[in-house]
């Protein structure tokens, strides 16, 4: 489980804004893409592991995901938001 006290210390890397927990419902509709097969992070791989946590930059353009307690701020690992743009 992520410790949330890190988020005041965190930040995008390509906007360098702060970030905030994702919501239940953000997660379902990442959730049911992952399912479905079609979503992919930033570098344009196929992810294919369903996410319990993700962390969303301020502006809401991004999702990184958090495994194991540890959230993966690389650009690359980055899913866009909202889906299907």
């Amino acid at each position: 489980m992520f410790d949330t006290n890190l988020l005041g210390i965190l930040c995008c890397p390509d906007s360098r804004g702060a970030l905030r927990m994702a919501d239940d419902a953000c997660l379902a509709a990442v959730n049911n893409a992952i399912a479905a097969g079609s979503l992919q992070n930033a570098a344009g791989e196929k992810i294919s592991e369903k996410m319990e946590e993700a962390l969303v930059s301020e502006d809401g353009k991004r999702l990184y995901p958090i495994r194991e307690g540890i959230p993966v701020l690389l650009s690359d690992e980055a899913v866009k938001l909202p889906l299907g743009e």
